[in-house]
């Protein structure tokens, strides 16, 4: 089935973003070489234990090109390493029934899955172990935690099959609150591991700063509030509707009396009083825009 652009998640679109990390990478490198004095880095996962061998492809490290590989197939391949300390991100999908919504370009949902795509590529360029969870209006999806590409090709596979099994269930099921899929998230996690969480952060559920409490013991927790432009500046003006469940109406607004830009704020408050890094990513802007928020989101500008 041909993805519909802004409703569905597009695999191939998510594949892709891995050049996008990959060139974000290499310009801030070229950015920070000619500082002087010593830079600190985060580690690469150039370990001492190998753990995949897989085709070159654009962006990779020519210095890591294995040579008998290479020359026994005849295709540049490349070589990577397990870091010894290797760290494990969850990333967290709200595929919940209000974030299938959107005005401009995109769903929340699909600007999430963009987002934390994103941020998958980019932990697997640390070295770190990805893993998912995408939540919804049904039962959770599931992808264990692993290195590598195909760590993130499986991450993507079920980014697409959640959001296929949101778009199909019922828009007017019961929303599950978002504390409880923190608690399942944390569960999930081992000590010094880290949460990537992409939300619009509706119904947080009366637990939500418990549950975010007890999610930062011994674990890095980050927040990617996905925001839509009508709810941050509607324009003035009636706009008809119609529910899932069949129910009419005409809901009036918009304007200065009904713009929300400090929902946002206030979130990004409430967060910052909890110790968690957030940021505001919009739903309208593509995923290759939204590089420098990730970076700002990991309290760097990559």
């Amino acid at each position: 089935m041909i993805a519909t652009p802004g409703t569905d998640v597009d695999t191939e679109a998510l594949l892709r973003l891995r050049h996008v990390v990959a060139d974000a990478r290499r310009a801030g490198s070229r950015r920070t070489a000619a500082l002087p004095g010593p830079i600190t880095t985060k580690r690469r996962g150039r370990g001492s234990e190998p753990h995949e061998i897989r085709g070159w492809s654009h962006g990779d490290d020519v210095r890591h090109i294995d040579r008998n590989t290479t020359a026994r197939t005849g295709v540049p391949h490349v070589r990577t390493f397990r870091d010894e300390r290797e760290q494990t991100t969850l990333l967290v999908a709200d595929f919940r029934p209000p974030m299938l919504f959107g005005t401009r370009r995109a769903f929340r949902s699909v600007a999430a899955a963009e987002i934390l795509a994103l941020a998958g590529w980019r932990a697997v360029g640390d070295g770190a172990r990805v893993a998912l969870l995408a939540i919804g209006a049904g039962e959770p999806e599931f992808v264990r935690a692993a290195p590598g590409d195909r760590a993130m090709t499986a991450v993507v596979g079920g980014l697409k099959r959640a959001h296929a099994a949101a778009l199909a269930g019922r828009r007017d099921a019961a929303v599950p609150p978002l504390d409880e899929a923190l608690r399942l998230a944390a569960r999930s996690l081992p000590r010094g591991g880290a949460i990537v969480l992409a939300s619009g952060l509706d119904d947080p559920g009366a637990g939500f700063d418990d549950a975010v409490g007890h999610a930062r013991r011994g674990i890095d927790l980050a927040v990617a509030f996905v925001s839509d432009a009508f709810e941050r500046d509607a324009p003035p003006g009636a706009y008809p509707f119609l529910t899932d469940g069949g129910v009419r109406g005409v809901h009036r607004g918009g304007g200065a009396a009904t713009a929300a830009p400090g929902r946002d704020a206030a979130w990004l408050d409430r967060l910052g009083r909890l110790g968690v890094a957030a940021a505001v990513f919009p739903a309208e802007r593509p995923p290759e825009a939204q590089m420098r928020t990730i970076g700002e989101l990991h309290g760097d500008g990559r």
